[in-house]
């Protein structure tokens, strides 16, 4: 029999140059979450010209796209597309120089700083393979491009947005996303892969004097000092060492002025664990670690402890990632991978919780070869191949496309490609 991944790929020659133009279009036009109505509308007019049934404006810009092809597994491959409030620094002819009006009246630049590009991208790309060789598979493709992952309240906003009712129940849910690694590469994990992530705003309260008098304060500085100290010790006395946990303050906010003690001081933190064990261990200890510092200080108001979003821990499960895994070693040899374990976070696994149903992520590598082995005889690929999330963090254009459609139609058909006649 014919192997169906390349039968269904060798399409990928005639619609190149359309995927690569797509990609730079969509990188020079990147939208914050929940405002990504050109790219929703970019998706939805693709699967449509490739005879999807879709479904817009789910939790408010997400598409879904449906393609019935006889009787079989039901198949949902899931893209994120929203962008960050980064401004542009990689100095490439189609740079974003996009931005939006802010809070206080000014301009917010955006960037597709993520790569969230390249995965609406490839998503349409593998859509677009499998309506143009239906002959070579059987069973329901649906392909899901979800809002908001960056604020991790898209996929929350689909799912209450009635998106289970909206998409047939899926059998297995993928996802893919494009990380420093070389591209070529695709890279999975079984079990544990992607953290869990809390950002919680710690408001500390004191009692404002002058600062020549701190006799008739509660220095809210010094308690913000001392939670930030204490809260240190969280990871490296409470938690075992083999435990992997990252307590990090990004923000600290106190006063206006040098010779007045303010009244309350703002710590904004985040957390990431890979269990729920671990996870109510560490943000107890924070609230516990918050209190006492308040009360031990005298605070005229207790502390209040806000959680500003939180995205679940992604954990693969065993059977799809191994199928998955399977595929991706007979059609990519040497260039699929297991990866290690990731730190980033994701909001995708509340969308096959929600089903009910297994799922599995991987991810696909979107840096130059050459300058990643580079930097790795150097020693030096933390200092000098741009992450996830930089101003200057730009995948190459190829390999990363034809790897991700590559990788998209692969895992689909491990399901959909053994049903085909």
């Amino acid at each position: 029999m014919t192997d169906p991944a390349r039968t269904v790929l060798a399409g990928l020659d005639d619609i190149r140059s359309d995927l690569e133009d797509l990609y730079r279009d969509l990188h020079r036009h990147p939208e914050l979450g929940l405002r990504e109505h050109r790219t929703a509308k970019t998706a939805a007019d693709a699967l449509r010209e490739s005879g999807y049934d879709v479904t817009e404006g789910v939790g408010g810009t997400g598409v879904i796209g449906v393609l019935a092809n006889g009787d079989g597994p039901v198949v949902m491959v899931r893209a994120d597309m929203d962008a960050l409030p980064v401004r542009e620094r990689t100095g490439l002819p189609y740079a974003s120089t996009a931005t939006v009006p802010d809070d206080d009246g000014g301009e917010r630049p955006v960037m597709h700083a993520c790569g969230h590009d390249v995965h609406v991208t490839c998503l349409i790309g593998g859509a677009r393979l499998m309506a143009r060789h239906r002959d070579a598979w059987r069973g329901t493709f649906v392909a899901l491009f979800q809002p908001s992952e960056e604020n991790g309240d898209g996929a929350a906003a689909m799912i209450g947005d009635g998106l289970t009712e909206k998409s047939p129940r899926p059998d297995v849910v993928l996802a893919q996303h494009v990380l420093p690694y070389p591209a070529g590469y695709v890279g999975t994990r079984p079990g544990s892969f992607l953290s869990a992530a809390d950002s919680l705003r710690v408001t500390v309260h004191g009692r404002g004097a002058h600062g020549s008098a701190p006799q008739a304060s509660v220095d809210p500085v010094v308690i913000a000092a001392m939670i930030v100290v204490r809260l240190q010790t969280i990871v490296s006395r409470e938690l075992a060492a083999t435990t992997p946990a990252v307590v990090t303050v990004g923000s600290v906010h106190a006063g206006s002025s040098p010779n007045v003690i303010p009244d309350r001081a703002v710590i904004e933190l985040n957390v990431r664990t890979y269990d729920d064990v671990t996870r109510a261990r560490v943000l107890d200890a924070i609230e516990r670690i918050v209190k006492a510092e308040c009360e031990a200080s005298r605070t005229p108001e207790a502390p209040e402890i806000e959680r500003l979003s939180s995205f679940p821990p992604t954990v693969n499960d065993e059977e799809p990632t191994r199928r998955v895994a399977d595929a991706f070693a007979a059609y990519f040899g040497d260039d699929a991978h297991t990866v290690e374990r990731q730190t980033a976070s994701e909001d995708m696994s509340e969308i096959p919780r929600a089903f009910g149903v297994p799922f599995t992520y991987w991810m696909i590598g979107g840096t130059d070869p050459e300058r990643y082995a580079e930097a790795a005889k150097k020693g030096t690929v933390a200092q000098d191949i741009p992450v996830n999330h930089s101003a200057t963090f730009a995948p190459v254009v190829q390999p990363t496309l034809d790897t991700g459609v590559s990788a998209v139609t692969v895992a689909a058909l491990a399901w959909l490609g053994d049903r085909a006649a």
